[in-house]
């Protein structure tokens, strides 16, 4: 899974294609014989063993429902057994970071003096971690106390002009990532 950075939610990840085109369901795999037999969605258990689907393209993909439309062969002699992580899985994650960077950019801008204030924050706070954590704390708390005191107000005031689909695509965000903010920005409201 790729995290991103500025586009909340946005986690991707390699899909698979199967030779028709399709994409596969979960593997399900039992591990210990107990009854709970848990589905798998890594690109690698498309492997084709064990009657499991053979995937013979990869491609990004990402929690959003995005789908690159460029796609990889997977050479399946060349994915270490015991180590499919050391496959090259570099051009999916290039398209990921390209999708990540088209959602970033579609965001509302952050004015350029609030820009280099966070800039500058995350720079101190990454200065006091180590050496003085007490005074990251105390950065750290007098944001939430800015967030505490003005976020009930602005999510009110978002949410009643504009749609969560508008709100997400303005913070860079997903609708489930926006939900969970929300949440959290205005409790008593959600």
């Amino acid at each position: 899974m790729w995290e991103p950075d500025g586009a909340d939610g946005h986690v991707g990840r390699v899909g698979v294609l199967l030779e028709d085109g399709t994409t596969p369901g979960p593997v399900y795999i039992d591990l210990d014989g107990s009854g709970h037999v848990p589905g798998f969605t890594g690109w690698w258990v498309y492997d084709g063993t064990l009657r499991r689907p053979l995937a013979n393209r990869m491609r990004a993909v990402c929690a959003c429902g995005w789908a690159s439309g460029t796609t990889y062969p997977i050479a399946w002699e060349l994915v270490p057994d015991s180590e499919p992580f050391l496959y090259d899985t570099s051009g999916p994650e290039r398209d990921w970071a390209a999708h990540t960077r088209q959602v970033s950019a579609a965001a509302v801008p952050l004015p350029e003096e609030v820009a280099r204030l966070v800039s500058r924050i995350r720079e101190r706070l990454d200065e006091a971690e180590d050496t003085d954590p007490l005074t990251a704390l105390r950065i750290i708390g007098a944001l939430d106390a800015v967030i505490e005191t003005d976020a009930p107000y602005v999510t009110r005031a978002a949410t009643r002009r504009h749609t969560d689909g508008e709100i997400a695509a303005a913070l860079g965000s997903t609708e489930k990532a926006l939900a969970a903010r929300l949440r959290r920005y205005d409790s008593d409201r959600f």
